[in-house]
C-alpha cells in the first residue's frame, strides 16, 4: 500500500509540473456530431468542491462556490411554472446538454496530463472532458471527479465497505450495519470481482483498462491536492483527516458499485415475511379457497368447510385469499408501461402443481432474524452539530421516485420522437450524480453518472440517441431454506454454524467488520466500537432461523448479481459507443448486460423503445415466488462456486418499440411479469397513472399532436399531484354522498372541489418551502384521514394486531415528508394501500372489478356501515389540528404544511443548501427531442 501510494503522490506531483506546458487533446467544436436538442438539469449545481478557504467563506459569510448552485433555483421554478411553461421558456427550467461548449462561454482548460483536456463552461461548469486515446480520456474522467466529487467519492467507498462510521463518525454505524448485513464483501472477495469477474465480461480487458485510467486519474488530482492546499476539499480538515484521502484502487470501484447497485438496482428478498404475514392471517381465518400446500392451517383445517362470504372470492392461484388482498402479483389491474404484450416471469403455480416438497413454510412462532452486531452497539444517531453534518447519518434514500414520459413520432408536432426522463437518486448537496461531456475514440457522451464509478456515462445522451432509467426492482433475490445440521452427527440446534449441503454437513462462513469511531466536528456522536458479523452459505447470506415441523433451519437471502457488481460495466460501455447504439435492437442488446434490476428507455430519431433489465434467475419449475423454497429446489443451473445461474433469456424480459407513448414511475414493467416483494407497486393504482393521465389530456384521444414542452408540462403537472385525491378520493366521497353534519359537509365539499381541480399539493401564489398550499384545507384532511379511515375499513375484519401486521409488510401510505420516503428526500406515493382502498370501496359500490378483494372489507360489505364508518373517521380527522397534522422535525415548526413536505437537499459537507417546495421528480432529468 505504501508504494500505491507514493505512485500515486508522484502521478500527482507530475501533473501539477507539467500541466502548463503539455499538449492537450484535439478539442471538438461545441455541437459536433450532436444530431438533436438536448436539455438536462441536476440540482444544486455541477461543483462539488470547496476547500478549507472557501468552507469559512460559506460558514461566515455564506458566500458560495462557483456552480454550487446555479441549477437549484431552475429546477424548483419548474412546479409551479407548470402546467403553462412555453416552449420559449425550457432553456429557465433546463440547461442546453449539447456536446461541447459554446465559442465565448469557455470559463477554463486544463490538461493534466498529455493528451487529456478538460474544458468547462461559464454558465454551469460542466467538464467537458476529451482524451486523445482511450486510456487519456478515462484519466480525464478520473482527473475531473476528484475536481467535483473527491470527498463524496470517498465517502461511498467507505460506506459501500460498511466502515463510514470510522471514516466520517458514529451516526454512520447503522448504515453500515445494513451494507454488512446484505452486501459482505471480503478484500480478497473485491479483488475477485477485478480479477476475474470484469475479466470475464466480451470487453473484460478494455473495461479493465478504462476502470484502472480513470483510478489512476482520481489519483493524480490526490496527489497534487496534497501539495497543494487549496486543492485539498474542506471537509476533511473538519474530520480531523488533514492528509486527506488515501489512493483509490479497482476494489473501491467494486464496492461504490455494490453499494448503488444495492440501493437502486436490486428487488426481492422477502419471501420469508410473506410466509410469516401469510401464517398469521391463517390462523385467525382459516383454510381459504386455495390454501397453500402443505402449510400448518391447510393440513389441519382441510376439513372445515370455508365460510360463507358476501363478496365472491377472486382468482387465486397463490395459495391464500386474504393475503392476496393486499399483494396481488398479478393484479389485472395494474398500470403497466408495456401494454399490448405480456411477459410471464414468476408466475405463481396452481396450489395442486406446487412441487411437492418445495415450499419451506416455518413453524409458526419460530422465525429469529439474526443480529448483524456481534460486539459493541450502534448508536441511534448523533445529536445537531455545527459544521459538517446536521443530522444523523451522511446517506439517505428515498425508496424509488425515477419517472419516464417518451411519445413516439406518430403522435408528435415535429414527428419525431421526444422524451422527459431521469431518475431519482436522492438530494445531496452535492449531487451524488456527476454531471460530465466525454469524447475520445469510439465514445461520445454527454449526461451524469453516479460519483467513483462514472468511467461511463449511465443515463444521458449519444450522437443522435438518449437513454434513462427507472428502478424496476423485480424480484432477483430469493430466500432460501437449508436444514441446520451438527458436525458430530447429533441432533442440531437451532443455533447451529452448520448447515446441510449437498448431502455434507459443512460450516457457514462466517464476515466480520470491526470499526470504531471518535467525536469530530462533523458529527458529535461519543466515542464507541462496533464488530458486524455476517454468516454466508452457499445459498446466500443468512438472515434468519427457525424450524420447520420442529426441524431446526437457516433462512438465506440469494442474490443474483453478489459476486457480479461490475458486469454491469458492459452495459453501460455499449451505451456510450454511438456506433453501437444505431436501433432499437441495439439498446436491447447493452441492456441485456445489465444485472441491476432497471427499466431502460431509448429515444432515436425515428423509435422509442424500452427494455427491463436484471439478472433474473430461471428458478427450479413449480415452485412459489412467494414464499421460501427449500435448497433442494435451487436456480436452474446454479453454481454455489461461481455463484452463477441460469437466466431468463433477452427475449423474456419486457421490451417495446413504438408504442403511442411510453411510461413508467416505478411501476409494473408489463402483464404476467410477477413480483410478490412489490406487490403494491403492482397495484391497481399507482402513481404512474398520474403520468398516463397528463399525456392523454394532451393527445386527445388521438386527436391532437404533443411538443416537448407539453410533455415537459405533464411531467410537472403529475409531480405536484397527491395519488389519493386523484384516483381514491372521489371513490370515498360518492360512499360518503351528503352528510347531513355541517362540519362534514364542508369537509365534503372542500375535499370534492380539491380533486376535482387535480389534487394539487401546490401554492402558486407564494411558491416555497413553508406556509400552506392552495385549498391546504383539503390537503390537511386527507393527510389526517388516510391512516384513520384504513383503520376504519379493515380493522373490523382484521383486528388491530392483524391490520398492524399487514401495515408493517405492507406500508398504508407514502405522503410528502411524513410517509415510507420519509426526512424530506421528495419522494411520495410509491407503495401504500391506495389500489386495495380503491378496490373495496368499488365493490361496496357495487362495481365490476376486475381481481377483486377477496371479501369487501369496508362496512363487511353493507354500504351503509361503510358510510358510517367513513363518516366517523372524517370526522375524526376534521378535529386534527395542523401542529397534529404536521409535527415538527429537525427543519421545520409544527403545523407548517408545506415545510413538511419540502425537500431537503442532505449536505455531504458544510455547504448546504435551502429547502424546496415538495414535487414528486427525478434528480436528474432530460428533456429530448432528436430530429
Amino acid at each position: 500500500m505504501r508504494l500505491r501510494y507514493l505512485a500515486a503522490w508522484l502521478a500527482g506531483a507530475a501533473a501539477l509540473i507539467a500541466a502548463p506546458g503539455v499538449a492537450g487533446a484535439q478539442v471538438e467544436p461545441y455541437g459536433t456530431n450532436n444530431h438533436g436538442t438536448f436539455y438536462s438539469v441536476l440540482p444544486p449545481g455541477t461543483n462539488g468542491f470547496d476547500n478549507a478557504v472557501q468552507l469559512a467563506a460559506f460558514e461566515a459569510a455564506g458566500l458560495r462556490p462557483p456552480h454550487n448552485d446555479d441549477q437549484l433555483a431552475m429546477y424548483a421554478g419548474l412546479t409551479t411554472a407548470a402546467p403553462n411553461i412555453q416552449s420559449s421558456q425550457i432553456a429557465s427550467f433546463f440547461k442546453d446538454a449539447t456536446f461541447g461548449v459554446p465559442t465565448g462561454d469557455v470559463a477554463g482548460t486544463e490538461t493534466p496530463e498529455p493528451g487529456v483536456t478538460i474544458e468547462r463552461d461559464a454558465q454551469f461548469g460542466v467538464p467537458h472532458i476529451y482524451g486523445d486515446t482511450r486510456p487519456e480520456l478515462m484519466f480525464g474522467i478520473g482527473y475531473a471527479t476528484a475536481e467535483d466529487r473527491l470527498f463524496f467519492v470517498d465517502v461511498l467507498r467507505h460506506a459501500g465497505e460498511g466502515e463510514l462510521a470510522s471514516f466520517a463518525g458514529g451516526a454512520n454505524a447503522p448504515m453500515d450495519e445494513s451494507v454488512w448485513a446484505s452486501t459482505p464483501y471480503t478484500q480478497q472477495d473485491l479483488v475477485n470481482q477485478v480479477n476475474e469477474g470484469i475479466a470475464n465480461l466480451p470487453d473484460g480487458q478494455q473495461i479493465l483498462s478504462d476502470a484502472s485510467s480513470y483510478v489512476d486519474g482520481i489519483n493524480a488530482y490526490i496527489g497534487r491536492a496534497q501539495l497543494d492546499p487549496l486543492l485539498m476539499p474542506g471537509e476533511y480538515a473538519a474530520l480531523g483527516q488533514l492528509g486527506g484521502p488515501a489512493p483509490f484502487t479497482l476494489e473501491d470501484v467494486v464496492s461504490i458499485a455494490s453499494l448503488v447497485g444495492g440501493i437502486f438496482g436490486q428487488g426481492g428478498g422477502h419471501q420469508l415475511a410473506n410466509a410469516v404475514l401469510y401464517e398469521n392471517l391463517a390462523q385467525r381465518f382459516g383454510p381459504e379457497r386455495g390454501a397453500v400446500p402443505g402449510s400448518p392451517v391447510a393440513t389441519a383445517k382441510a376439513g372445515r368447510r370455508r365460510p360463507r362470504r358476501k363478496a365472491k372470492p377472486a382468482p387465486d392461484h397463490s395459495g391464500f385469499g386474504t393475503f392476496m388482498s393486499f399483494v396481488d402479483p398479478s393484479d389485472p389491474e395494474a398500470p403497466t408501461t408495456v401494454r399490448a404484450r405480456s411477459f410471464p416471469y414468476q408466475t405463481l403455480p396452481l396450489p395442486a402443481k406446487t412441487a411437492r416438497g418445495s415450499i419451506a413454510l416455518p413453524d409458526p412462532g419460530s422465525v429469529r432474524y439474526v443480529s448483524n452486531i456481534a460486539a459493541g452497539a450502534v448508536p441511534p444517531g448523533a445529536p445537531p452539530a455545527q459544521g459538517l453534518a446536521r443530522r444523523a447519518g451522511l446517506l439517505a434514500f428515498p425508496r424509488t421516485d425515477s419517472n419516464a414520459l417518451l411519445v413516439s413520432g406518430a403522435h408528435t408536432v415535429s414527428g419525431h420522437p421526444i422524451a422527459v426522463m431521469g431518475p431519482q437518486v436522492a438530494y445531496f448537496s452535492p449531487q451524488i450524480l456527476m454531471e460530465e461531456d466525454i469524447h475520445g475514440p469510439g465514445i461520445d457522451a454527454d449526461g451524469a453518472a453516479f460519483s467513483g464509478v462514472n468511467l461511463y456515462v449511465e443515463l444521458g445522451h449519444g450522437t443522435d440517441y438518449a437513454w434513462s432509467a427507472t428502478s424496476a426492482g423485480q424480484n432477483i433475490i430469493d430466500t432460501f431454506a437449508a436444514p441446520l445440521c451438527s458436525p458430530n452427527g447429533g441432533a442440531a440446534s437451532v443455533s447451529s454454524s452448520y448447515y446441510v449441503l449437498g448431502g455434507h454437513c459443512v460450516p457457514m462462513e462466517t464476515l466480520t467488520r470491526t470499526e470504531s469511531w471518535t467525536p469530530n466536528l462533523a458529527d458529535m456522536t461519543a466515542a464507541g466500537s462496533v464488530t458486524f458479523a455476517t454468516q454466508r452459505t452457499a445459498f446466500g447470506i443468512v438472515i434468519a432461523r427457525a424450524t420447520i415441523k420442529g426441524r431446526p433451519v437457516v433462512y438465506t437471502n440469494l442474490r443474483s448479481t453478489y459476486m457480479h457488481e461490475l458486469d454491469s460495466a458492459q452495459g453501460f460501455e455499449m451505451f456510450n459507443e454511438p456506433a453501437a447504439m444505431r436501433r432499437p435492437q441495439d439498446f436491447f442488446t447493452a441492456a441485456d448486460q445489465i444485472g441491476y434490476t432497471f427499466n431502460w428507455f431509448y429515444i432515436n430519431g425515428r423509435h422509442i423503445a424500452y427494455f427491463n433489465s436484471g439478472h433474473n434467475p430461471v428458478r427450479a419449475p413449480r415452485t412459489n415466488p412467494l414464499f421460501p423454497t427449500w435448497s433442494t429446489f435451487p436456480w436452474k443451473g446454479y453454481n454455489a462456486t461461481t455463484l452463477t445461474e441460469a437466466q431468463t433469456p433477452e427475449s423474456a424480459h419486457p421490451h417495446a418499440v413504438d408504442p403511442a407513448y411510453l411510461t413508467s414511475w416505478n411501476n409494473k414493467q408489463a402483464p404476467g411479469y410477477n413480483d410478490a416483494a412489490t406487490g403494491q407497486q403492482y397495484a391497481s393504482v399507482y402513481r404512474s397513472q398520474l403520468l398516463d393521465n397528463s399525456i392523454r389530456s394532451y393527445l386527445g384521444a388521438g386527436r391532437r399532436k404533443m411538443s416537448l414542452v407539453d410533455l415537459v408540462n405533464a411531467m410537472g403537472n403529475a409531480g405536484t399531484q397527491d395519488l389519493r385525491g386523484v384516483e381514491v378520493l372521489p371513490y370515498l366521497l360518492k360512499i360518503i354522498g351528503h352528510p347531513a353534519d355541517p362540519a362534514l359537509a364542508q369537509a365534503v365539499a372542500e375535499l370534492q372541489a380539491w380533486s376535482a381541480s387535480g389534487a394539487h399539493r401546490i401554492n402558486r401564489s407564494h411558491p416555497g418551502a413553508s406556509g400552506s398550499y392552495d385549498q391546504g384545507d383539503a390537503v390537511r384532511i386527507m393527510d389526517a384521514w388516510w391512516p384513520l379511515l384504513i383503520r376504519a375499513e379493515f380493522q373490523p375484519v382484521l383486528g388491530s394486531s392483524l391490520l398492524s401486521d399487514v401495515e408493517a409488510a405492507f406500508p398504508i401510505n407514502d405522503q410528502p415528508g411524513h410517509g415510507v420516503s420519509g426526512n424530506h428526500l421528495g419522494s411520495a406515493f410509491d407503495v401504500g394501500f391506495y389500489g386495495i382502498v380503491q378496490k373495496d370501496l368499488r365493490s361496496v359500490l357495487g362495481q365490476r372489478v376486475a381481481g377483486a378483494l377477496n371479501r369487501v372489507y369496508c362496512g363487511q360489505g353493507s354500504l351503509a356501515r361503510c358510510r358510517a364508518a367513513l363518516e366517523s373517521s372524517l370526522g375524526q380527522a376534521i378535529g386534527a389540528s395542523p401542529q397534529q397534522v404536521y409535527p415538527p422535525d429537525a427543519v421545520c415548526h409544527a403545523g407548517d404544511q408545506m415545510c413538511s413536505d419540502s425537500i431537503q437537499f442532505r449536505a455531504l459537507g458544510a455547504i448546504t443548501q435551502p429547502l424546496i417546495e415538495w414535487i414528486n421528480r427525478p434528480t436528474f432529468q432530460q428533456a429530448v427531442e432528436i430530429r
